[in-house]
């Protein structure tokens, strides 16, 4: 990725936009995800345990929701 100084225009503005492309192209979530090496068997059981905490938050929301309805 390129980001070039236009004329009349700051560091830091530079600095913003150097920033924006980054966050919108995920360049650093891509650098701190393969920051180690991970497995295919691990990544499964990894996503598998994020969606099932997932699922125990939705059903903790939807009891305290039954809850104040009463």
């Amino acid at each position: 990725m390129r980001v070039e100084l236009q004329p009349g225009e700051s560091q830091e503005s530079l600095l913003k936009r150097f920033r924006k492309e980054v966050t919108k192209e995920g360049i650093l979530r891509d650098v701190r995800r393969k920051r180690w090496y991970v497995s295919k068997s691990e990544e499964k059981r990894i996503k598998r345990a994020k969606a099932i905490r997932k699922m125990r938050r939705k059903l903790r929301k939807l009891r305290e929701r039954e809850r104040r309805y009463r």
